[in-house]
């Protein structure tokens, strides 16, 4: 079992659902990340995205550009992500990482030696934005072939076409794109998420994780009322902008802590106690 699946195995167990964080490797500071990513586990994560910065990323709001950009400035590359994997799986031999970013960066390293450079820095899941999934079951199987759950996006838009190409070849969990938008929107509309996320689970057999647009610890609990996790990122950039380094992890953290208490206290509320 993989250790996405054994953490949601968990959770399910305990009556909880996931919390999982993004942040874009580099930012606020390159030798912060690994420290970052230790912060967001101390407070509640129980999975987490690392982005890989990219010049030009379709599916990001202008926050996460922004984290991107400042990255890039400072000459954070794919294999220095890797490194920083690496380096967090030295140290936390048990929560899940998944790495979240575009086609460019992985096709200029390489798709076979991108595959065998995350199995050997004990990443666990790859979600490539821009490989459909029609277009992607080689690269699925290659990256279960390493012991990585290959992750797809879903979004208000997909046919159920689109849904049963990625129940295919899709591993860990979908991420499904809670608006039709950008992440950092704050429109976010939970009865209609809701409703998504119900007729979803009638094509996909994966656990479900809902991102874009959750931006506080009430949002992030309604959404848990009905999402199998709940993936928050622009939010956390931007708390952590334009703040010192080690106050900016502070920050992260704090915020992530919060939102793990009204998750959990919703959960109870509804009936799971935690750690029922």
């Amino acid at each position: 079992m993989s250790r996405i699946a054994a953490t949601f195995s968990r959770l399910a167990s305990e009556g909880r659902k996931a919390l999982i964080p993004y942040v874009t490797a580099g930012d606020p500071a390159p030798d912060t990340t690994v420290a970052l990513l230790h912060a967001l586990v101390d407070a509640g994560a129980d999975m987490l995205e690392l982005g890989v910065p990219f010049s030009d990323p379709m599916a990001d709001g202008p926050v996460i550009q922004r984290a991107n950009e400042r990255a890039l400035a400072k000459g954070v590359s794919l294999r220095q992500v890797l490194d920083w994997a690496r380096q967090f799986r030295a140290g936390d031999p048990d929560t899940p990482l998944v790495l979240m970013g575009y086609a460019n960066p992985v096709e200029r390293f390489g798709v076979d030696a991108f595959v065998q450079e995350c199995a050997r820095a004990g990443v666990d899941g790859v979600l490539v934005v821009d490989y459909p999934p029609e277009e992607s079951a080689s690269f699925a199987q290659q990256l279960r072939g390493a012991g990585i759950d290959p992750i797809f996006l879903l979004a208000p838009t997909s046919t159920t076409e689109r849904m049963a190409q990625v129940d295919r070849i899709a591993g860990g969990y979908v991420y499904y794109v809670s608006l039709k938008g950008v992440t950092g929107a704050a429109h976010l509309d939970v009865a209609e998420v809701s409703r998504r996320v119900q007729d979803l689970r009638g094509h996909v057999h994966l656990p479900l994780a809902v991102g874009f647009g959750i931006r506080d610890a009430a949002g992030a609990a309604a959404v848990a009322g009905c999402a199998d996790a709940v993936i928050i990122g622009s939010r956390i950039i931007e708390l952590m902008e334009g703040q010192p380094a080690e106050q900016a992890v502070a920050a992260a953290g704090a915020f992530l802590r919060g939102v793990r208490q009204a998750m959990d206290h919703a959960g109870a509320a509804a009936g799971s106690p935690v750690g029922a």
